[in-house]
C-alpha cells in the first residue's frame, strides 16, 4: 500500500497540478498542532525535492509561526477522483516575508495579488504514497473567489491593518514575524 520516495516523480508532480486543494502541516514541540487547506493557484513545484507555495492573507497565520521555530512540514494532497491516491512531502520549510532580501524573486511565481502574505520554500525529504481507498468521491464545484474579493475590497493598507490585529501571533502566542 504506502510507498515511499526519496523525490517527486514526474507522475507525483502531474498528480500534484491536477489537484485544486492541498492541506499543510506544522507544529511546534507544545501547543497546538496546525492544518490548513490550501487552494487557488499557490503551488508550485520547483524541482523533485523543491516546492513553493504561496500563503496568502487568512484568519491565522500559525503556519509561519510554527515555522519560525520547527522548520518541519507536511504537505497532503490527496484525490476525490474516481483515481484514489494520497501524496504526502515530508520536510523542511522556510518563511520569506515581503521584507526578506529574496522576497520579490519568490514571490514573482504568481501574479501580483492582493494579500500576498509570505511565500514558503519546502525542501522535501521524503514523499509518501498510499491507497486513499477511504477518500470520498467527490465533485469539484469551482473555487471560491470570496478570499480574493475580500482582499481587494480591504485594499493593501486594510490588510496590513488586519495583520496587526491577527496576523502577527499564532493562536498560541507565538510571533510570526510578519511586519
Amino acid at each position: 500500500m504506502a510507498k515511499q520516495f526519496t523525490e517527486l516523480s514526474d507522475q507525483h508532480t502531474s498528480f500534484i497540478e491536477q489537484q485544486p486543494i492541498f492541506f499543510v502541516s506544522t507544529a511546534l514541540a507544545d501547543g497546538r498542532i496546525n492544518i490548513s487547506p490550501k487552494g487557488i493557484d499557490s503551488l508550485k513545484v520547483l524541482g523533485p525535492n523543491r516546492i513553493a507555495w504561496l500563503n496568502l492573507t487568512g484568519s491565522g497565520n500559525e503556519t509561519a509561526g510554527h515555522i519560525q521555530e520547527n522548520s518541519r512540514m507536511t504537505i497532503m494532497w490527496c484525490s476525490f477522483g474516481s483515481s484514489p491516491l494520497i501524496l504526502r512531502a515530508y520536510g523542511h520549510a522556510q518563511v520569506i516575508h515581503e521584507h526578506d532580501a529574496n522576497w520579490s524573486e519568490c514571490s514573482s511565481l504568481w501574479n501580483e495579488r492582493i494579500g500576498k502574505r509570505q511565500v514558503f520554500l519546502v525542501d522535501i525529504k521524503t514523499v509518501q504514497t498510499s491507497c486513499g481507498y477511504a477518500v470520498p468521491i467527490m465533485k469539484l464545484q469551482g473555487e471560491r473567489e470570496t478570499l480574493c474579493k475580500w482582499a481587494e475590497n480591504k485594499g493593501e493598507e486594510g490588510i496590513r491593518d488586519y495583520w496587526d490585529q491577527k496576523n502577527r501571533n499564532t493562536i498560541d502566542g507565538n510571533p510570526t514575524n510578519i511586519l
